[in-house]
């Protein structure tokens, strides 16, 4: 008697708008318009997908409760034991927030995988549809069980951490750390509302005003995007002290591409001189990220003790020297 083939393994496809699945009108103005069904025709044969449309809107205005969203889509896929993996279509302007709070709080071995395009479903020449087939591939690599999220995108499989978007319109268009970093054990979930955390760009010679600013506005959490390896003016500091001293939490990042955030410079607004204020190095997490895992930290009840350690894991350095 002839064995039963398998099943096709099953996929789950979350989609949320961006790029990829987007058109242009007559004046050449670009908005997402496309759903699954116009995005996987023919893309994935040999493969069962499941499509589940949790966003439609540009990745640039997604809050950290949309992006919350798109994790509770891709945790109900993973719920049932058919799933193999889930791919997520996504925009690529927050790509890079999005894959992380997924990776933050993704506990299960079976791969989560994020990809895009830069170019509208409508181009002549469209990236999306290469990407999509790079990310089901990579999702349904066995060798990918058990790596967390990742992007495939441009040719490349990235992981989550440390994930940045690099060109505004190269197709190869993300970055990330090597050798990659390490992934801690998955935050808990909680329902807790979000708290405000605001990215404060730092000038040369600036003041204080902004991080003032955010504290009045109710930001729990400030992150820094400090000059040089983290390093900003004696105004600044003066003003990451009011805020850590009313109970805000600081995070100092670098508007460097690449690098590791230190305390090694003093000055009066060095880094060594923010940490003395109660700033905790990024490490190598740049803005985006550093907020995003900042954010996750704070709306889990995370005290100051364990927001310093969890950025020391990735290699902050979180002690005036």
């Amino acid at each position: 008697m002839p064995e039963t083939p398998s099943p096709a393994p099953v996929l789950a496809v979350v989609t949320t708008g961006g790029t990829i699945a987007s058109t242009r009108d007559e004046h050449g103005v670009s908005t997402p318009s496309l759903g699954g069904a116009g995005l996987l025709a023919d893309a994935v044969p040999g493969v069962r997908v499941r499509v589940v449309e949790a966003l439609r809107a540009d990745s640039s205005s997604l809050t950290l409760a949309d992006a919350a969203r798109v994790r509770a889509a891709v945790a109900g896929a993973l719920a049932d034991a058919d799933v193999a993996a889930v791919a997520v279509l996504h925009g690529t302007d927050s790509m890079e927030e999005t894959a992380y709070l997924l990776d933050l709080h993704h506990d299960d071995v079976r791969p989560v995988v994020l990809t895009g395009a830069q170019r509208t479903a409508d181009d002549p020449e469209p990236d999306g549809p290469g990407n999509v087939a790079l990310a089901v591939r990579t999702a349904l690599d066995p060798a990918a069980r058990g790596r967390g999220v990742l992007v495939a995108f441009g040719g490349r499989v990235h992981p989550a951490a440390g994930l940045t978007k690099r060109h505004t319109t190269d197709l190869d268009a993300f970055s990330s750390p090597a050798p990659p970093l390490p992934r801690a054990e998955p935050l808990p979930w909680t329902d807790a509302p979000w708290p405000r955390v605001d990215v404060v760009a730092v000038s040369p010679g600036g003041d204080g005003v902004l991080v003032d600013a955010a504290l009045a506005a109710g930001a729990h959490g400030v992150v820094l995007q400090a000059l040089g390896s983290g390093n900003a003016s004696a105004a600044v500091v003066e003003a990451v002290h009011r805020c850590t001293a009313a109970g805000a939490a600081v995070v100092v990042t670098t508007r460097v591409a690449a690098g590791p955030v230190s305390t090694g410079y003093g000055g009066g607004g060095g880094g060594h001189d923010l940490a003395a204020a109660g700033a905790v190095p990024s490490g190598p997490l740049r803005a985006g990220q550093a907020r995003v895992l900042l954010a996750c930290l704070l709306r889990a009840g995370a005290g100051a003790d364990e927001v310093r350690e969890r950025f020391r894991r990735l290699g902050g350095d979180v002690e005036p020297r």
